[in-house]
């Protein structure tokens, strides 16, 4: 841009750029994402179990930079301010500006996403304000087409938006009723339980419903406790006394195939009960009299140890009595034929602060002995045998994953949530309300609330199930002694011992404690502006006046649908009449499911070609209607590469990109968004992967030009470059910089109709990317010319050595050829030259006393390892205050803009030559470069500059 040149005069048709296709605060934006994972009371993720949900922070982030204008749009307006003001300079004025307003979003953007901070209505009324200034008044309607856990509706429906969730599956369609459609009908309203008002006049939000929640839910307990609680009788200790039971620890069993021995023998994981120092509890099997009797040892020098801890493991089992080794095809076939039996190992009961183990008696076995319910969830067991591990033991139901009595627990409460709607219409009608409609036919009075409360009720009793199957196993770390849930992860494995958890202890299973957890979120829910969830097939459904933002299916990361079943079985029974279309089918719908699942599509091709091409027409079909106006903000969870006879890459990625671009999709940016931090991914080795990847998009024109090879490679090079400084000048951190750089890339590739390769075919998704790397690599590369004679030869040498020592000669002729000397560099304190041995300075090795001032020349090297060296002993405070020191410097202020851009070339040297140690030291710098000059500010007075200086005009 020239001096007098304005953004309009230069394109006077450009569309207004938004925040997210600039720049966004992305270290922020994932730290409270990762601290979302140890957030649990109110989290809306604690409602009902959904897999692979975004978190909170990363939706609400992503849906105000879509909406909110990038600072750069306002060019005219900062131009016309500096001719106003008088400034010489008005280009640095204009850049000064853009840079002051997008930090001002980015604060914004970093309270809002604090977690602590979502009471805060002053916030959210300045956040909701800048929307709107964004979108002259009339924001669009937000839509996630494949809505899932509902963190993105939420997160709209919390910025005031107005929200559409749609979902093919009706558990998913069922959380975002809970979560958005349902709160605002009743918001305001008082409990209609008998008394549940007390004294209390104000009921904000959905705190009434809350209320009620848990009103009816204490009434389901009891009366549930009346009906079946003799099933769960309390323990008789050895000293006397009882206490309660929470957990019955069971071992399966199978015949053992030794003719000489043939005892029911046990099939256990592991033999460990407790492993609480000084507490130490664990299950001794003993063989008498042709059975095995189980006791409980408490002397660690005698408990398991690695090599004899349980009687199974992956390759087969062996027996206690005889020491039989028993592969897994017996047991397998076993199962399947005959069923494999069950022995009760320990009873778990709760003590003073503490879990008191007890071997097992008659009475509590007796207890178990329970006959089938009548009325059983129907449902077979899909044939995946990646994800669900029983069918290959005999257990092909849903309803075989259960004991009788767990059975007999959840049918019961299921049939209870039908009795407890009755009684809040006939106390919802005593408090004043007229019948209406009911819920679904669109009703807010009697019938429609009782719905509500019954919706709500059955949501603990899913949680219930996830810990109340014979696939939970028990924990017997110190911090849990506890039942584990069944969905440790997206699968349903198989459980050799299993605990059978009490729905009356207070503990984990309990009735009781799950309506909380339900009643917390629900208490905490936004409650805004109305808002719509409803069940559709995202290929089919319309895309007319709104914009998306959505969350779509994984390849073939998760079978959503055939796990959802576990818990649908039990909602359609507690609900069915509530809901009758939505839970309409046996099971939730599976055909039409935009998954890549190789057991229903044929194997991987067949899987692949459905994936794709279902899409591609969801993208299409969303592109007929989308507008210029804003992107659309699509995420993906970004895999670990696959490696095939074409090279590396990550196939569902490479789809996904694919179908948009044929689509007629442009890539206008990409965010790798995380729920890890930074340095742990570095250190995990696997700094490359995001958690997933938040893409922008805008409709590529219908006369989009075509090119070759050279000129899209010609056109990355042109846009790359600024895209790259933009990139890191907007705090973009090292690890995170692929990544990211891949969107200005895809931006210029999806840009053309096609880009043909020298041969004549058209270039793929998989060649652009590696271009793209590529590119970015040069630009990396041809920064190092911005740098002064010593840093350029102290990369070089790094790329080289690292830290460690290279003979002295390379040395001498690399700094030559850099207009340097070895001996002037250490002098300078770069490097140490001894023995013929020359070897740069680690950042630990550099003086305490080193004082920046009155250095003559410190190079931008100079200044990032003494940053390193005083942030990693001292703080960002101190780290900061001598970064300040050096850009104020009257005889040659060293340029802070280089030591960030030397950290993260420094990054990639390091990254690519697994030097982990390092690669996290410039990360560290990068990513927190914000604040070490804002502490470098506050740390030391501002001295009187000759020119100019917009940022001292700041403070």
């Amino acid at each position: 841009m020239t001096k007098c040149e304005s953004a309009s005069e230069r394109n006077p048709v450009a569309v207004k750029r938004k925040l997210i296709e600039v720049s966004i605060p992305l270290d922020a934006i994932n730290k409270q994402s990762a601290r979302e994972k140890s957030i649990r009371h109110g989290h809306p993720s604690t409602l009902h179990l959904w897999w692979a949900r975004r978190p909170l922070a990363t939706a609400r982030a992503v849906l105000f930079a879509q909406l909110v204008d990038d600072p750069s749009v306002r060019e005219d307006e900062f131009l016309a301010e500096a001719r106003e003001k008088g400034y010489e300079d008005p280009e640095g004025w204009v850049g000064h500006r853009i840079k002051q307003e997008r930090e001002r979003l980015f604060d914004l953007i970093t309270r809002m996403v604090d977690w602590d901070n979502l009471g805060d209505e002053a916030l959210f009324d300045a956040v909701r304000a800048e929307i709107m200034k964004s979108t002259n008044g009339n924001p669009p309607a937000i839509l996630d087409p494949f809505a899932g856990g509902g963190t993105i509706p939420l997160e709209a429906q919390r910025l005031g938006l107005e929200a559409h969730a749609s979902d093919l599956n009706p558990v998913a369609v069922l959380i975002n009723k809970a979560l958005i459609e349902i709160p605002p009908k009743f918001a305001g309203g008082e409990p209609v339980f008998p008394g549940a008002t007390g004294t209390r006049t104000d009921w904000p939000k959905a705190t009434g419903l809350a209320e009620d929640l848990r009103r009816y839910g204490e009434w389901m307990r009891d009366a549930a406790q009346k009906r079946i609680g003799h099933l769960y009788p309390k323990a008789k200790l050895p000293g006397g006394g009882e206490a309660t039971v929470i957990a019955w620890i069971w071992a399966r069993t199978v015949t053992c195939p030794n003719p000489a021995c043939g005892i029911e023998m046990p099939l256990v994981r592991s033999w460990w009960l407790g492993k609480k120092k000084g507490k130490e509890a664990y299950v001794v099997p003993r063989v008498v009299d042709r059975r095995i009797e189980y006791e409980i040892g408490h002397d660690p020098k005698l408990a398991p140890e690695k090599d004899n801890d349980g009687s199974v493991g992956r390759t087969g089992a062996k027996c206690v009595a005889c020491g039989t080794a028993v592969p897994l095809n017996y047991i397998r076939e076993q199962g399947r034929s005959v069923g494999l039996g069950r022995a009760l190992m320990a009873t778990v009961a709760e003590g003073n602060r503490s879990r008191i183990y007890l071997e097992p008696t008659v009475e509590m076995v007796t207890a178990a002995e329970v006959s089938e319910p009548d009325e059983l969830p129907s449902g077979s067991l899909p044939s995946n045998p990646r994800d669900f591990k029983t069918p290959n033991y005999g257990m092909f139901t849903f309803a075989s994953l259960f004991t009788n009595r767990q059975l007999t627990a959840l049918t019961t409460f299921s049939d209870l949530v039908a009795e407890a709607r009755a009684r809040v219409v006939a106390d919802a009608r005593s408090a004043g309300l007229p019948s209406g409609l009911r819920l679904e036919q669109g009703g807010d009075e009697a019938e429609a609330y009782a719905d509500a409360v019954a919706t709500y009720l059955s949501f603990p009793i899913s949680r219930m199930a996830n810990k109340l199957s014979a696939i939970c196993s028990w924990d017997s770390s110190p911090k849990m002694e506890s039942v584990r849930g069944l969905f440790a992860r997206q699968a349903i494995p198989m459980a050799w011992d299993y605990a059978e958890a009490n729905p009356f202890a207070g503990s984990g299973g309990d009735f009781a404690e799950d309506v909380a957890w339900v009643e917390r979120v629900l208490d905490r829910l936004p409650s805004g502006e109305p808002a719509e969830a409803v069940n559709a097939d995202a290929a089919a459904r319309s895309y007319s006046g709104v914009l998306i933002s959505t969350d779509p299916p994984y390849y073939d990361n998760i079978g959503y649908s055939d796990l959802s079943d576990f818990f649908y079985v039990w909602l359609r029974r507690s609900l069915r009449t509530i809901h009758p279309d939505l839970l309409g089918t046996m099971l939730v719908p599976k055909s039409e499911e935009l998954v890549a699942n190789p057991y229903r599509h044929g194997g991987p091709d067949g899987a692949k070609e459905f994936f794709e091409s279902g899409f591609e027409h969801v993208f299409a079909h969303a592109r007929e209607t989308a507008t210029d106006d804003y992107p659309i903000t699509v995420y993906y969870a970004f895999k670990q590469s696959e490696t095939d006879d074409r090279g590396e890459a990550s196939t569902g990625w490479e789809t996904i990109l694919g179908s948009m671009v044929r689509a007629g999709w442009t890539v206008t940016a990409t965010w790798p968004v995380r729920s890890e931090l930074g340095n742990r991914m570095i250190a995990s080795g696997t700094n490359a992967l995001a958690s997933s990847v938040v893409l922008a998009l805008r409709p590529r024109p219908a006369d989009a030009p075509v090119t070759d090879r050279r000129g899209f490679i010609a056109a990355m090079k042109r846009e790359l470059g600024p895209a790259l400084r933009e990139l890191q000048q907007g705090g973009i951190a090292p690890v995170d910089l692929p990544q990211s750089a891949i969107g200005p890339g895809m931006a210029v590739f999806s840009r053309y109709a096609k880009v043909i390769e020298s041969d004549g075919s058209e270039m793929t998704v998989r060649s652009a990317l590696t271009r793209i790397n590529e590119v970015l690599d040069e630009l990396l590369t041809e920064q190092e010319g911005d740098f002064d004679p010593a840093t350029r030869f102290a990369i070089a040498w790094y790329r080289s050595n690292g830290y460690d020592a290279g003979a002295f000669g390379d040395a001498e002729n690399l700094a030559r050829a850099r207009a340097t000397a070895v001996s002037a560099m250490e002098r300078g304190g770069i490097l140490s030259a001894r023995a013929g041995k020359v070897q740069l300075y680690r950042p630990v090795d550099l003086p305490d006393d080193y004082d920046v001032t009155t250095d003559q020349h410190t190079s931008a090297w100079e200044a990032l390892q003494h940053t390193i060296r005083i942030q990693e002993t001292k703080g960002i405070p101190a780290a900061g205050a001598f970064l300040h020191e050096a850009s104020r410097r009257s005889d040659g202020a060293v340029d802070l803009d280089l030591v960030k851009e030397l950290a993260y070339l420094l990054f990639q040297v390091a990254e690519k030559n697994g030097w982990t140690k390092d690669a996290i030291s410039f990360n560290g710098i990068a990513t927190s470069w914000s604040e070490l000059l804002d502490s470098g500010r506050t740390a030391a007075p501002v001295s009187t500059a000759a020119t100019l200086d917009f940022d001292a005009l700041d403070e």
